[in-house]
């Protein structure tokens, strides 16, 4: 959640404090800034946003002459080149995920970099320098960097790999089971986000265990995670492809609706503790809480969909809404995703490979980071 001073706030803590000050949800999002190279009275300056409360490190090579700045786990948006200004000839992402750089190429030497950082802006300003100087500076040691924060205070997601234990969930044609397929990827999923740092991972089963529907909402909520992410890889005739759930009561289509009534076995997610308040004042907090929570998730829905868009084939109308228990949490922004359908071939091979479920958990990884890491997420522009 993000609160009026810029700060993300996971859990039900925040939820209820943002109810309880009446901030309204649903407001739009302010448009994302964007990374700018620009050039004035010698000196040419990076302004690039970062989100708060991550990694970043500033290094210089000679040969040829670059700065490079590492952005591990950057959501980044837009194209991957920079317009030159300046002393640098343009800029470049190269990578991905944990390995992210952004390169200027340099149109010659400069003089140490002045770097400064506030809690959402790295900013970089360079002026030309000799030759001897630059060299030294370019022997591998960071020039400047910023560490990860304390594990104690990073958000909590938590996954949930489908089924499980007695309930195999869909058997494909080859005889995958889609609990299995399922607790590998969420491995994975948790693999890649603990690798980047920004946040701290739980699954609600490590293992081939049968967990009810409603206890694992209830892990959700028992430790205030930030997020709720259950992954699942049906069936469906006829149809192929990743696709992303929401919660809605009302389904948006009938084969979101087949799906919901297909997992949900039981509605148990307990009462929301709200504070010492009149009856009237608590159902006013309830509604805002979940009115937030839903436009949490409707976010990290998008997010997920841009995440997987050109990576893996998706569903048509990729976002869709049904009533699933496991999204039912009133204080946890949740999304359910189908990485695919058990039932056609095609995805049934796919989901096997290991390569392709990297491939799922590198997208989802990038749409929980987006989803944290907002507003304050990379955002590189060409002008």
């Amino acid at each position: 959640m993000i609160e009026g001073d810029g700060q993300f706030r996971p859990g039900r803590r925040g939820l209820i404090a943002a109810a309880a000050g009446l901030l309204l949800p649903g407001l739009a999002e302010a448009a994302a800034p964007q990374a700018r190279l620009s050039a004035a009275r010698g000196e040419t300056r990076l302004l690039l946003p970062i989100a708060p409360g991550t990694a970043w490190r500033v290094t210089a090579t000679a040969n040829p002459a670059r700065l490079v700045i590492e952005l591990p786990n950057q959501s980044w948006r837009g194209p991957d080149r920079l317009v030159g200004a300046g002393i640098v000839t343009e800029a470049r992402r190269e990578g991905s995920g944990g390995t992210q750089t952004l390169i200027l190429h340099l149109a010659g030497p400069i003089a140490a970099p002045r770097v400064a950082a506030t809690r959402d802006r790295l900013t970089i300003a360079l002026r030309p320098g000799p030759a001897a100087a630059f060299a030294r500076l370019a022997q591998g040691r960071p020039l400047a960097s910023a560490a990860l924060p304390a594990r104690g205070s990073l958000p909590l997601v938590m996954i949930d790999p489908g089924h499980g234990g007695r309930d195999p969930g869909t058997i494909g044609s080859q005889g995958t089971h889609e609990k299995r397929i399922t607790l590998a990827s969420a491995l994975e999923l948790k693999r890649q986000l603990e690798a980047g740092g920004r946040c701290r991972v739980a699954l609600t089963r490590g293992r081939d265990v049968f967990i009810p529907l409603g206890n694992r909402v209830e892990m959700a909520r028992r430790r205030e995670a930030a997020l709720f992410l259950s992954l699942h890889a049906d069936s469906a005739p006829g149809a192929r492809g990743a696709s992303v759930y929401t919660l809605s009561e009302t389904a948006s289509d009938s084969l979101a609706a087949r799906l919901a009534q297909r997992e949900n076995q039981a509605d148990r997610n307990g009462g929301l503790r709200l504070p010492s308040v009149s009856p009237e004042v608590g159902r006013i907090l309830l509604s805002l809480i979940r009115q937030e929570t839903r436009a949490g998730s409707e976010r990290m829905a998008r997010l997920v969909v841009d995440s997987l868009e050109d990576q893996v084939p998706l569903l048509p109308n990729t976002h869709r809404r049904a009533g699933f228990v496991v999204l039912k949490a009133p204080d946890v922004p949740a999304a359910l995703v189908e990485m695919g359908f058990l039932s056609h071939p095609q995805d049934e091979a796919a989901l096997n490979r290991a390569s392709h479920r990297a491939k799922l958990a590198g997208a989802l990884a990038e749409a929980v980071h987006g989803f944290l890491g907002a507003p304050g997420a990379v955002v590189a522009s060409a002008g």
